[in-house]
């Protein structure tokens, strides 16, 4: 099941395709980003993607596979491939991240693997999925 929420808060369970496109496109300051996580019990570890629309309107996007080695991040000015791969990685479409170049950001997270996703940019934090 996939589960999308913003950062008011807003929580859409069995996100679709609509619902994460129009979450993406109500993105602005007080409401900048969003987490999509899959939620299967049989998966160990976190499962997310997230996006967060900077103040130069700028998409970062970031996704975790299980572990915090397996955290990524990657920029793009286009709301569309932002859209693109938040629907690609919620279908786990093969080859949906080639788009992009995407940093290994996960030697930020290892120390903090148990804690909930946070988006890896300054000083601000994401809010943690399900307490947005």
């Amino acid at each position: 099941m996939l589960i999308a929420t913003n950062e008011r808060g807003h929580a859409v369970k069995h996100a679709t395709k609509s619902g994460i496109g129009t979450m993406l496109a109500n993105l602005r300051q007080g409401n900048a980003h969003m987490i999509v996580e899959r939620v299967d019990g049989e998966r160990p570890g976190d499962w997310y993607i997230q996006v967060l629309l900077r103040e130069n309107n700028t998409y970062q996007l970031e996704y975790r596979d299980g572990v915090a080695e397996q955290h990524f991040q990657t920029v793009t000015v286009s709301q569309e491939k932002a859209l693109t791969a938040l629907l690609g990685w919620g279908a786990a479409k093969p080859g949906w991240q080639d788009a992009f170049m995407w940093n290994n950001i996960g030697e930020q997270f290892i120390s903090s693997d148990q804690d909930a996703p946070e988006l890896a940019y300054g000083a601000e934090q994401a809010a943690k999925p399900g307490t947005v």
